[in-house]
C-alpha cells in the first residue's frame, strides 16, 4: 500500500519571496521557491495533496506601524520591537485612543506565552494587493500539478486587525469572538490522516516554526510527529531572529520532526 504523501507551503507569497516588489522579503526566499517548484514536478505523481497557508493582512493591524504612535505622534519604523513595559510607561500608545486597552491586554499576553515581543512590520500581504499572490515561478508549477485535476487546499490566515497569526493553526493570541484565529481543526485533521507531510515556506524564524509547533501540539498522538519532514532548502529566516530559527529546529529534531531536501525527498 502506497504511502499518503501531502505537503504543506508557508505564505510562500509575493511580498516575501520577491527581492524586487516583496514588502517583507525574507532573503533567499526565492531560491527557495524555485527549488520547491522543481520538486512538486518531480513529484507531481506522488504527492497526494498541497495545503498552502496566505498571509492576509488589512492595512490597519496591530502589528504595522499605522496602529502606535510615540509620544510626539509619531508611528514606530518597521522592525520596531514594542514590549510590555514600553506600553505601560507611555512609551507607546495606540493611534485610537479607544484601542488602547484591547492593545495592552494583548501586549500582556504576548509577554506571557513568551514567543515574541510585538514586532512592528512593514504593511505587507495585504488583501487583494499584488504582493498577496504566490510567487509566480511556485505558482506555475502548482498549477500543473492540478492538471491531475487535484486542487491546492489554500488556508488564510491574519485578517483579525487585532492580532498576529503567525502560525496557520491559531493566532498568536486567539480572539475569542472570531472562530478564524482559534484552533484549525480541519487542517490538523487532514494532515493527521497522512503518512508524510513534507514542510516549506517563509519565514522559518516565525510562520513556519509556529505553524509547525501547533501542528505538533495538536495532534491527537504524539508520535505523529514523525510524520513530518522539514525540506531545509525551502525555507529561510528573517535576519535577527536566527536564534527562534535555530530554537525551533532542536525542539522539533529532538521530538522526532525529520529534516531533508527538496532533491532528497522521496528519491
Amino acid at each position: 500500500m502506497s504511502k499518503r504523501v501531502e505537503l504543506l507551503i508557508i505564505d510562500p507569497q509575493i511580498d516575501f519571496c520577491d527581492p524586487d516588489k516583496g514588502a517583507l522579503y525574507v532573503p533567499n526566499a526565492e531560491h527557495d521557491m524555485r527549488r520547491l517548484a522543481q520538486m512538486i514536478r518531480r513529484l507531481k505523481d506522488k504527492i497526494d495533496d498541497i495545503h498552502i497557508t496566505l498571509d492576509s493582512h488589512h492595512f490597519i493591524h496591530i502589528a504595522h506601524p499605522i496602529f502606535w504612535k510615540d509620544s510626539h505622534g509619531n508611528h514606530p519604523q518597521p522592525f520596531t520591537r514594542i514590549t510590555l513595559p514600553e506600553v505601560e510607561d507611555g512609551k507607546w500608545t495606540t493611534t485610537q485612543p479607544g484601542l488602547y486597552k484591547r492593545a495592552l491586554e494583548y501586549v500582556r499576553k504576548l509577554d506571557q506565552n513568551g514567543r515574541y515581543d510585538l514586532t512592528i512590520w512593514p504593511p505587507h500581504c495585504l488583501i487583494g494587493s499584488p504582493g498577496h499572490a504566490v510567487f509566480p515561478p511556485l505558482f506555475d508549477a502548482l498549477k500543473e500539478w492540478e492538471q491531475r485535476f487535484a486542487f491546492v487546499d489554500f488556508v488564510t490566515k491574519g485578517s483579525n486587525i487585532l492580532t498576529e497569526h503567525y502560525s496557520a493553526v491559531q493566532a498568536d493570541v486567539p480572539d475569542a469572538s472570531d472562530p478564524g484565529t482559534q484552533i484549525n481543526t480541519r487542517l490538523i485533521q487532514t494532515l493527521e490522516q497522512a503518512d508524510l507531510v513534507a514542510i516549506a515556506g517563509e519565514a522559518r524564524t516565525h510562520c513556519v516554526a509556529n505553524t509547525v509547533r501547533d501542528i505538533v501540539n495538536s495532534f491527537g498522538d504524539a508520535s505523529y510527529v514523525k510524520k513530518l519532514v522539514l525540506l531545509t532548502d525551502a525555507s529561510s529566516d528573517i535576519p535577527g531572529f536566527e536564534a527562534h530559527a535555530q530554537s525551533f529546529l532542536n525542539e522539533m529534531i529532538a521530538r522526532g520532526m525529520q529534516l531533508s531536501t527538496t532533491t532528497e525527498f522521496l528519491n
